[in-house]
């Protein structure tokens, strides 16, 4: 078997669970109040027998333990089969970052280019000098205000199949049914629970009570230090009132 195996953290609320359904059944209500033994008390010795107690339950817990971490282990493994979002993929291929500043620019470079070019041409027309000028400036004008919309559309296009894109992801990247939850280790899980119950807590908490309910368990503990020689009626504390001087050494 080799050494017993020590009670994980995790477990420990399970233990706590089990431990105060014992001694909330009739049988140990029954006890306690024969015994006189507060509830709390009794709880305090299950908790620290822990070590004790689970050894009655070792085979199971082992196997309980083996299961559990198979589990989280393929768990794991299938977590790690996809890509995660900030490793290397599509959204770090090389020029990715610049076609997106540029999408984003364009639009808004090629609508100030529009705006400026069709101020000055209907400027100078207004004005009716550089008339030449003035039309070349407002046809600029016009041709950047439909690059402007152009860009603006095919970056809202863009941005759309890229929503799209990460919510199918997120929505594959949802895990299934988690493998903890499977039936095997769920039975594994019980049938631990029922032998720490059975096999350590409740023997345990039986043989405490019994000790404690025993006739002249508690006879003799509080002298255990006394002596009969210091209690008996003719004894009397030294002292200094009551002793006669020492008789005078005659010459």
């Amino acid at each position: 078997m080799g050494r017993p195996s020590r009670l994980g953290d995790e477990d420990r609320s399970d233990y706590a669970s089990v431990l105060d359904e014992v001694i909330a059944s009739s049988e140990i209500r029954r006890l306690l109040e024969l015994s006189g033994t507060p509830v709390d008390r009794l709880r305090v010795r299950g908790l620290a027998a822990v070590a004790r107690t689970t050894a009655a339950a070792e085979a199971e817990y082992r196997r309980y333990t083996a299961l559990r971490l198979r589990a989280r282990g393929a768990q794991g493994g299938r977590r790690g089969d996809g890509a995660p979002l900030s490793g290397p993929g599509d959204q770090e291929r090389p020029g990715a970052g610049v076609l997106a500043v540029l999408g984003v620019l364009t639009p808004v470079l090629a609508a100030v280019a529009a705006a400026t070019f069709l101020l000055l041409g209907y400027g100078l027309r207004l004005a009716g000098a550089l008339s030449a000028l003035a039309d070349t400036l407002v046809g600029v004008g016009w041709f950047s205000l439909a690059v402007a919309a152009a860009t603006a559309l095919v970056s809202a296009v863009a941005l759309y199949r890229t929503a799209a894109k990460q919510s199918a992801a997120d929505a594959v990247a949802v895990p299934g049914p988690s493998a903890a939850d499977s039936p095997a280790l769920a039975q594994a899980r019980q049938l631990w629970l029922v032998a720490l119950r059975d096999r350590g807590i409740r023997p345990f908490l039986l043989q405490e009570l019994a000790g404690a309910a025993a006739p002249g368990a508690g006879e003799g503990r509080g002298s255990r230090f006394s002596s009969p020689a210091f209690a008996g009626p003719d004894y009397a504390p030294p002292g200094f009132e009551g002793s006669a001087p020492p008789a005078p050494r005659r010459p």
